[in-house]
């Protein structure tokens, strides 16, 4: 996994004014997407200028391209402005979409659009606010504007399409070959649609690099400008499916020995599961360390209990490469984890050089509600961030067997004493 997998790899393998509520504002961006008809105000305040603006908001679903073909219907659209906000969605949803833009001559932005108070007749009046995201497939459909362009408050996202049913932990998931096809497939239909709007493929490449554990990229001014993402730069501030190669299946767990009676397993990327730890039971979980893609090493995380109820102890170890696009720092500073709607922070005990690695540990406790509220069922992710003097890491970790191993976990500990937890011998265990 590395910035060598290049596009044709991956191709071969995603004002003081009373305002109203917003048109699909942040807490409406998770239902699927309408569309409003609005002149932007107030008048006196935008003049002849106005722009006539259909507000775009929401999430992309398939069925998205008919609804949109409903609303255009019977209206007078001529030089109207999509404006857009959305978390993105469907690829196919959002290529038939900017199909029918392009096709009616329309321009697009990313912004915000809010009702202003109704003043008699005329067309419904809104402000447009440029504090807004465009995420993932929404930056595709942004291309099929005839004139558009982004202003500086708002932020155009990207990352690989991924299958939407193993989007939570894609290193967990497995992959058949009609995936690979399905992949394949959407790739090149996106490809053809980049192409067809008139951007450069210097987009789809950026966002194929982005893997879905990372934070999506936020493209700079230069990106947006340089990829032809816009055909206008305002002079100043105003107001599925996956690229890349699925991860490799690692070999079943074998069970290792008991420890306090309970069987215990390697520590794996594809799950969590209940790990031997200096002769204690902790829970774990091997992962890759990345920066857009490109692998700069790996990391464990182990939970393990601490005598109490309320907490857990956790042991982070980090091996570190050097690398073009990140050099080696001279220390990792911080580490921080975030689920559940809680966060904890690790101290970093050691962080060293070792041959050609920086190999960090940081160790802590975390709220026993953090662990409980990520292993609880259904699909929840954990935020693994770290920081140093010279590079940030995000890592967004799903959580595949937590559920199933917490209990074992808790049979493990009873009786175990706080001098056997994670934060004991933390050398025991290393990422590879």
């Amino acid at each position: 996994m590395t910035r060598a997998l290049s596009f044709a790899a991956a191709l071969a393998c995603a004002a003081s004014t009373l305002l109203f509520p917003t048109i699909g504002g942040a807490s409406d961006r998770a239902q699927p997407m309408h569309f409003a008809l609005r002149m932007q105000g107030p008048a006196e305040v935008c003049g002849t200028s106005c722009k006539l603006m259909v507000a775009a908001s929401g999430a992309i679903t398939a069925d998205t391209p008919n609804q949109f073909l409903a609303f255009a219907k019977n209206r007078k659209l001529t030089g109207a402005t999509v404006v857009l906000e959305s978390d993105g969605g469907s690829v196919h949803g959002a290529i038939a979409l900017g199909r029918e833009i392009r096709r009616l001559g329309l321009d697009t932005t990313v912004g915000r659009v809010s009702d202003l108070k109704s003043a008699g007749a005329g067309p419904r009046r809104a402000t447009l606010s440029s504090r807004a995201d465009c995420e993932s497939m929404c930056s595709f459909v942004l291309l099929a504007g005839v004139h558009r362009w982004v202003p500086a408050e708002a932020r155009v996202m990207v990352h690989q399409i991924w299958l939407g049913d193993r989007r939570e932990d894609p290193v967990a998931a497995n992959y058949s070959a009609e995936d690979l096809v399905l992949v394949q497939r959407d790739i090149g239909k996106l490809a053809a649609y980049t192409a067809e709007m008139g951007a450069s493929m210097d987009m789809l490449d950026l966002s194929l690099r982005i893997p879905p554990w990372e934070p999506m990229h936020v493209m700079s001014r230069d990106e947006i400008q340089r990829m032809r993402v816009v055909t206008d730069m305002p002079d100043k501030a105003s107001t599925a499916t996956v690229a890349g190669t699925p991860p490799a299946a690692a070999a079943a767990p074998q069970p290792a020995r008991l420890t306090n009676g309970v069987d215990v397993s390697e520590i794996s990327e594809r799950m969590w599961s209940v790990v031997d730890h200096s002769g204690s039971a902790a829970l774990a979980r091997r992962h890759p360390l990345t920066i857009e893609g490109d692998e700069i090493g790996g990391f464990d995380l182990l939970v393990s209990c601490n005598g109490t109820r309320d907490t857990y102890d956790a042991l982070y170890i980090e091996h570190r490469q050097d690398s073009d696009e990140a050099p080696l720092p001279s220390a990792l500073k911080k580490v921080k984890l975030q689920a559940a709607g809680l966060e904890a922070s690790l101290k970093v005990v050691s962080t060293k050089h070792e041959d050609d690695d920086l190999v960090s540990i940081a160790t802590g406790t975390v709220p026993a509600a953090l662990v409980d509220g990520f292993g609880a069922d259904g699909n929840h992710s954990m935020l693994v961030e770290t920081n140093s003097d010279r590079v940030n890491t995000t890592i967004r970790l799903g959580n595949t067997g937590v559920a199933e191993s917490l209990p074992h976990l808790a049979k493990a500990c009873r009786g175990a004493s706080p001098q056997k937890s994670a934060q004991a011998q933390p050398t025991a265990v290393a990422a590879k």
